[in-house]
């Protein structure tokens, strides 16, 4: 038997710093080159980048308020697709999340803050180095969110809070600014602006993993009070805000620096336009700011995956790991999810490690790919609104018509975009998803089959 007895600890901000905080930060800072590389340099091609991945969040998420107006089971979209699909899919898409979608996020970004950190402190740039801090960090913060939510919903906030003010800061001076790009460096390949045809499809990959983090807000919704009339609000001002500051950031550099610049020196366009802007503390100010921001997406990504085994094993979707007849309190059970988060987490890391050190994926990480494959689920959900309109279950147009439509339409380019991005890395991934998926699927098919076969 498990007793849940659940506390309402968060609040609207908290809920629109989770999107916002995940959002920004986690791609903006090291992927606006990819993005630019992908589009050759073009920088209103990289524009219409941004727009895409826009309406895909803005109208995915516009959507998806929907679903959470119409329920407050705990899961975020794993209670969407038990609620309105089937506890089977419910059970498949949370093991995906569990085991593949929050650990392969919290591990990149884990590394890129080590990244950054060694950029800080002048630290030897390599992969070793970086992974070691990236590790510290990640640990760091399944240990402050085990040990008090509050502690990391409060971090939460005042990093999605400082991150902005250099994102909007950039695109403000950018108004005012005429000077001339800075030179390359001579040691430095030069990466001239080209033709890539369609090409440029291939960086709704990176793009993907700059915008991606939304969805995980929806961990904690049943935590958040009056989530039924809170969580459609916080999803539909924190994209916007992602937007326009990604907006912002963007155009701010690209008119700064240039596209050429930005592409041959790569994440270390960050430092220089620190420099350009305040001086030579310039760039230590900028790298504290970028470095809160990235450690903000790590926060906000443990603390969704966190909840994850707790909540699928509240559904009977994954193992308690208890007998029948033993009484289990809530705190038991989180402790529990809280080990198998971490110590899956610890896996994806060393799994990331290996990607990088050996060069076994040819482009891109782990992450981009688990991220890719997530939208076919989010394209079922927007299926689903759809439906409910037709139903007259729900009488908005916006949000049950146009919305979902929309949003379908974006899911898709994406997808294939990702796979463009990367083929042979992106299919093989793909079964690897299904594989885990199917786990979760057979999982609670045979335990509930168990079950009804015992009465």
């Amino acid at each position: 038997m498990i007793i849940i007895i659940e506390k309402k600890e968060y609040g609207l901000w908290t809920a629109v710093s989770m999107i916002v905080g995940i959002c920004v930060g986690s791609g903006i800072f090291f992927k606006i080159d990819d993005i630019l590389l992908y589009t050759g340099g073009h920088i209103y091609l990289g524009v219409l980048v941004f727009i895409i991945g826009a309406l895909s969040i803005i109208f995915g998420s516009i959507s998806l308020t929907n679903l959470a107006a119409l329920t407050d089971k705990s899961g975020g979209m794993v209670a969407y697709f038990e609620a309105f699909f089937s506890s089977r899919l419910a059970s498949a898409f949370g093991w995906f999340q569990t085991f593949l979608y929050y650990p392969t996020v919290a591990v990149v970004v884990a590394w890129a803050s080590g990244i950054y950190t060694t950029l800080l402190f002048n630290l030897p740039h390599s992969l070793d180095v970086q992974m070691a801090i990236g590790l510290f960090y990640l640990l760091f913060f399944y240990t402050l969110n085990i040990l008090s939510r509050q502690f990391g919903g409060y971090f939460q906030v005042i990093s999605s809070f400082a991150k902005l003010i250099p994102l909007l800061a950039i695109g403000v001076v950018a108004l005012f600014w005429h000077q001339p790009h800075p030179e390359i460096p001579t040691e430095t390949v030069t990466k001239p602006i080209q033709n890539v045809g369609f090409g440029w499809l291939a960086a709704l990959a990176p793009m993907a993993f700059s915008y991606d983090g939304w969805p995980i807000a929806l961990s904690i919704s049943h935590e958040v009070r009056r989530s039924k009339k809170t969580m459609p609000i916080a999803l539909t001002i924190g994209p916007i805000i992602v937007l326009a500051v990604y907006l912002s950031y963007y155009l701010g550099m690209s008119h700064i620096l240039g596209a050429e610049y930005i592409m041959s020196v790569g994440d270390g366009a960050v430092t220089t336009i620190g420099e350009l802007l305040v001086g030579t503390g310039g760039k230590t100010v900028l790298l504290v700011f970028v470095l809160i921001s990235i450690l903000g997406v790590v926060n906000g990504v443990v603390l969704g995956h966190l909840r994850m085994p707790y909540a699928l094993m509240t559904k009977k979707m994954f193992p308690s790991f208890t007998s029948n007849h033993q009484k289990e309190t809530t705190t038991k059970l989180k402790s529990r999810s809280a080990l198998i988060s971490l110590i899956v987490g610890l896996i994806w890391y060393a799994i990331h490690y290996a990607t990088q050190k050996f060069g076994l994926l040819t482009t891109g990480d782990v992450s981009e790919i688990a991220i890719v494959f997530g939208y076919f689920y989010y394209i079922l959900l927007y299926t689903k609104v759809l439906h409910l309109y037709w139903t007259k279950q729900i009488t908005n147009t916006l949000t049950g018509l146009i919305a979902p439509i929309l949003a379908i339409i974006g899911g898709l380019v994406i997808i294939i975009g990702g796979v463009l991005s990367n083929p042979i890395s992106m299919i093989t991934f793909f079964i690897i998803c299904s594989l885990f998926c199917y786990g979760g699927y057979h999982y609670f098919k045979q335990t509930n089959y168990a079950k009804n076969t015992q009465k």
